[in-house]
C-alpha cells in the first residue's frame, strides 16, 4: 500500500486542486499544512522545496518527491 503525504498551505490554489484531484480519484492522503506546523515547514525546506504543494509517495522502501501539482507524474506513480 502506498502512503501519500501532501505539504500544503491555505493560500495555495494548486494545493487545493491537487487535494480535490486525490479525492476524485479515491486516493487517501495526509495533509500537512506548513503554516500550522513549523516541523512540516522544516521538512519541505529539507527536501529543497521553495513552494507548495510538495507530495511524497512512499511505497515500501521507495520514496518519490513531487514538487508542484504534476498530475501526470502523480497518476503514473499512483497507477491511476
Amino acid at each position: 500500500m502506498k502512503t501519500v503525504i501532501i505539504y500544503t498551505q491555505e493560500t495555495c490554489p494548486p494545493c487545493h486542486a491537487e487535494k480535490l484531484w486525490f479525492k476524485e480519484n479515491g486516493i487517501e492522503f495526509e495533509d500537512r499544512d506548513i503554516r500550522k506546523n513549523d516541523q512540516f515547514l522544516n521538512e519541505i525546506i529539507a527536501l529543497g522545496a521553495a513552494a507548495t504543494p510538495v507530495t511524497i509517495i512512499k511505497d515500501g522502501d521507495n520514496e518519490e518527491v513531487i514538487m508542484g501539482f504534476d498530475q501526470s507524474k502523480l497518476a503514473e506513480l499512483l497507477e491511476i
